[in-house]
């Protein structure tokens, strides 16, 4: 193992042994990629000798397959917009409900680039593109490219949205914030069939699949009200 880790003798006896007290991150990869650890062995071997989350994926792919089971689960949910997409943004699977919020009546290929550069997301559909969606979705892509800095498609998704003259202001002053999402955020939004309103949203991740989503909106007609979000400061 020092070998392969072209460490000195002994390295990773003493690893294996918790003689390292908290052992580098580039320790922890080469290890990591030398015994070919899935994205779940990865966080545990960063709980187990560091006490922390691990600062990024270990592979560039890590959540880009999504079991196909999750077409079965969105299609028996009734009563909220459902969709699952994966760790670059590509919608894998969508109920008919969430299909029914757009004005063409299909789902986008990536949620992430049609929030942002889609026209008619800015126009027709997210109400209050500019001062509501943008800053609440920005930071989330900024956080995924962090997350996969191998990932070649979210690297070239982040680049066309810095290079749009729309989109690229304000993701430079919206994007490094902190990620504003919390259980229950609300955004404005104009539903295809039934008008102006607001989504309701709650977020869950894969086990299986680190970096993807897993999405429940429920629409409400009606006009939007800002609610406040929770004080930090207490």
């Amino acid at each position: 193992m020092d070998v392969l880790l072209t460490r000195t003798p002994g390295t990773y006896n003493r690893f294996e042994n918790g003689q390292l007290a908290a052992p580098g991150a580039d320790l922890l990869t080469s290890v990591a990629r030398t015994l070919r650890l899935d994205e779940q062995e990865w966080a545990f071997l960063w709980m187990i000798t560091r006490k922390e989350s691990p600062p990024h994926a270990l592979h560039g792919s890590s959540g880009t397959s999504i079991a196909g089971a999750w077409q079965r689960v969105t299609d028996h949910i009734h009563g909220a917009l459902a969709y699952v997409d994966d760790a670059e943004w590509n919608i894998v699977v969508h109920n008919e409900a969430f299909r029914r919020l757009f004005p063409r009546g299909q789902a986008p290929a990536n949620v992430m680039r049609w929030i942002l550069l889609d026209p008619e997301a800015r126009t027709d559909v997210l109400m209050q593109w500019e001062t509501h969606w943008v800053p609440a979705i920005t930071p989330h892509l900024k956080h995924s490219v962090e997350l996969c800095p191998e990932n070649r498609a979210l690297g070239r998704l982040a680049y066309d949205v810095l290079n749009d003259p729309v989109a690229g202001p304000l993701y430079l002053e919206h994007a490094a914030a902190p990620i504003p999402y919390f259980d229950g955020s609300e955004l404005p939004v104009r539903h295809a069939v039934h008008g102006a309103g607001r989504l309701t949203t709650c977020l869950a991740e894969p086990v299986t699949a680190p970096g993807a989503r897993i999405n429940l909106s429920f629409y409400t007609p009606g006009a939007f009200v800002l609610p406040e979000l929770p004080r930090t400061d207490q």
